[in-house]
């Protein structure tokens, strides 16, 4: 099931190449997406415009979810939702049309209701870090702050241990 899903995921999302495999041996972080930068996405200096990060980082987030197992919109359905409660990003270098890059992850947790994200931007020609990140997140429902339990057993299922950051 896990390799049709895979599979699927390649197929329909050509644009976006997925490390599945090659992330369980990778010690430094725990999932990776590569993407290319849109014209569209620049501003008038010629690089990507600073908000455009933060939906590469989101998009990383989501996929991630969606590769072990959890549904973002499904999540919303059941009555839980993931907020997002702090952001910390400091861009180190600026990333161009047609650069391609990988954003990568890595999870921890803080204390007993926060998720955290440790996320890199890295330029693929040259690995260079171009935004290094922290997203921190708690899940609510009915607006209240609820126990990430759900979340922590889908990183457990993929080998990842939610480690106090």
């Amino acid at each position: 099931m896990f390799f049709r899903q895979i599979e699927f995921i390649n197929r329909t999302c050509k644009a976006v190449q997925y490390r599945y495999r090659v992330l369980n041996k990778m010690k430094d972080h725990h999932f990776e997406i590569e993407l290319q930068v849109r014209d569209y996405e620049c501003d008038i200096q010629g690089i990507v415009n600073n908000a455009v990060y933060q939906n590469y980082l989101e998009h990383c987030r989501h996929k991630f979810l969606n590769y072990i197992g959890l549904d973002f919109a499904q999540l919303h359905n059941d009555g839980i939702d993931a907020v997002v409660i702090r952001t910390e990003l400091d861009y180190k270098f600026p990333l161009r049309p047609g650069d391609d890059f990988f954003v990568r992850l890595e999870m921890g947790k803080q204390g007993k209701l926060r998720i955290i994200f440790d996320q890199q931007i890295l330029r693929k020609s040259d690995q260079k870090l171009m935004v290094n990140a922290r997203i921190t997140t708690v899940l609510t429902k009915n607006g209240r702050p609820v126990s990430p339990d759900i979340l922590v057993h889908k990183f457990a299922d993929v080998g990842i241990k939610m480690e106090e950051v």
